[in-house]
């Protein structure tokens, strides 16, 4: 996968959250307006406004991991929130550590990495987020991973599966745009533990 490829990869990324998010945002607006007027309260409303918001955390999230990265900074409490409702009544509880401002380029290496942790954590767990000023370090805990040998080695081998699924991805875009960013992934498995840095 060239480096051209990964550029023309995140841009379509941008474009699609970037026209999808409007429509979800007026959906989100109808709804509030609907309550506002003393629309019909009820479990199909309710089923209708988790479903908007757990839509707009998405889009919001997969802009950052999978979009074009510019060179400016994300603060974290706008990062806390992508996060926060990302993982909103999920079973991974994620920590979020830098206190400063980060380039959304590392921002985006820390979502890609977190896609990584999430699929060996199906159970749930916690993951804690760190930058010492230089590397990123995520550090996953879970009483039960669930780890494929192939996947993981990629991210140091980069050479994913050729039967690579889409839920998968993040596999391989990881140690691909780490490179571009002059990165190294650096991967430590045990039985309930699972680190990433770069």
């Amino acid at each position: 996968m060239g480096h051209s490829d990964i550029n023309l990869a995140a841009l379509i990324g941008s474009r699609i959250c970037h026209d999808l998010i409007s429509p979800i945002g007026a959906i989100n607006n109808g709804l509030e307006l609907l309550g506002m007027a003393g629309g019909t309260a009820g479990p199909e409303l309710d089923l209708i406004q988790e479903s908007v918001g757990n839509a707009s955390a998405r889009i919001r999230f997969f802009r950052i991991a999978f979009g074009a990265a510019g060179e400016q900074m994300m603060g974290r409490a706008e990062v806390t929130s992508i996060l926060d409702d990302m993982m909103q009544g999920g079973r991974l509880d994620v920590a979020w550590g830098p206190l400063d401002p980060q380039p959304r380029t590392g921002v985006r290496l820390a979502f890609l990495a977190l896609q990584c942790l999430e699929a060996a954590m199906p159970y749930g767990g916690r993951v804690e987020i760190s930058h010492d000023g230089t590397y990123w370090l995520l550090h996953g805990r879970a009483d039960k991973l669930n780890l494929d040998a192939d996947l993981w080695a990629s991210l140091d081998n980069k050479n994913p599966p050729d039967d690579l699924r889409p839920a998968h991805v993040q596999f391989a875009l990881l140690p691909t745009i780490a490179a571009d960013e002059k990165r190294a992934v650096s991967v430590e498995l045990r039985d309930t533990e699972v680190k990433l840095s770069f």
